[in-house]
């Protein structure tokens, strides 16, 4: 299936890193979510009960980067993976880039990053 839902360039200010100075500074992550889903039946009903709510898919962003504290960008993107497949059943995969726009290195760094493709339980293989 190639439809999606793009949820781009959400902002958010966490608590995320290896070392305990990270994890005690707020900084900034942007995230991006590709939903795939089945768009056809919202498309022609004009029912947002047929689809996923954009807002309702950005506040479990929001909650898991701002309200977690975790060590890897990798377990960021996981759960957010997790609790989106988890929120909207009718989702039979999700993408999510996770990038960390202060890193701690020395020398010019636009961002780290990671990005994960998940499928739900009920949709694997092909």
């Amino acid at each position: 299936m190639s439809d999606r839902i793009i949820l781009s360039g959400m902002r958010f200010q966490g608590r995320h890193g290896v070392t305990a100075q990270e994890r005690a500074t707020l900084q900034p992550f942007e995230v991006d979510v590709e939903l795939v889903t089945d768009l056809q039946p919202a498309g022609v009903e004009d029912d947002l009960a047929l689809t996923v709510d954009y807002g309702a898919a950005f506040e479990i962003c929001r909650g898991l980067v701002e309200a977690t504290n975790l060590r890897l960008l990798e377990a960021i993107a996981e759960g957010l993976a997790h609790e989106l497949l988890r929120a909207f059943p009718p989702i039979s995969e999700v993408v999510v880039r996770v990038r960390k726009l202060q890193v701690p290195l020395q020398g010019d760094l636009a961002y780290a990053a990671v990005e994960i493709r998940r499928r739900s339980a009920g949709r694997r293989g092909g």
